[in-house]
C-alpha cells in the first residue's frame, strides 16, 4: 500500500500522525537511527505463516520473533517465517520488506507483542524504505485490532531453524 492510501485511510478515520521522511534504510535498526527513534520504539512487521496461512508479527526494531510462542498465542500448529516470494504480492504499491502493520486492509491478522503494545505511540515502515508514520498505538489498536501477546525475542533462532511445530 503506497503512503498516499496509506494516509487517506488514517485521514478517513481521524487518525492523528506525523510522516517522517528519511534516507533510504533497509534494517530496522538503521531506520531508527535516520528517523532518531529509539530501536525499542520503532515496530517492525515480519511476515509470518500460521498453519500456511500468511500473518503479521511485530515486534520492537531491536527483537526477533519467537515462533514458538507466537505460535501458542494465535492457537497455530505450526509456525514459519514466511518468504519474500510468499507475500510480495500481497502488498501493492509496498517496498517489500517495507509494508505497514495494517493487515486488517489485506484480510491478514495482525500479532503485535505486549512491549510494542505498551508503549505510548508506534512507529512503522509506511511502505517505503524512505518514509516512516508515527501514531498513537490506542489509534493503531482502533483501526487494525490486533490480537496482543508477548513473543519477542533477543536471541536469532539457533542454528538458523526457523519453523516450529506443536507437539503431538
Amino acid at each position: 500500500m503506497p503512503v498516499k492510501l496509506l494516509k487517506e485511510y488514517l485521514d478517513r478515520n481521524h487518525v492523528k500522525y506525523s510522516l517522517t521522511t528519511h534516507s533510504t534504510a533497509y534494517t530496522a535498526q538503521e531506520i531508527a537511527a535516520l528517523a532518531h527513534v529509539k530501536g525499542r520504539h520503532l515496530a517492525k512487521t515480519v511476515m509470518v505463516k500460521l498453519d500456511g496461512s500468511l500473518a503479521m508479527a511485530v515486534v520492537p526494531a531491536a527483537y526477533q520473533v519467537d515462533l514458538a510462542r507466537l505460535m501458542d498465542i494465535a492457537g497455530a500448529h505450526e509456525a514459519d517465517l514466511a518468504s519474500e516470494n510468499e507475500f510480495r504480492t500481497r502488498f501493492p504499491g509496498c517496498e517489500t520488506g517495507a509494508m505497514p502493520p495494517f493487515g486488517n486492509l489485506f484480510d491478514i491478522p495482525v500479532y503485535v507483542d505486549t512491549s510494542v503494545a505498551q508503549d505510548e505511540e508506534i512507529a512503522f515502515n509506511a511502505g517505503s524504505h524512505h518514509e516512516l508514520i508515527r501514531m498513537g498505538y490506542a489509534d493503531f489498536a482502533c483501526v487494525v485490532g490486533p490480537e496482543v501477546g508477548s513473543f519477542r525475542t533477543e536471541k536469532a533462532c539457533a542454528h538458523g531453524v526457523r519453523h516450529a511445530m506443536a507437539s503431538a
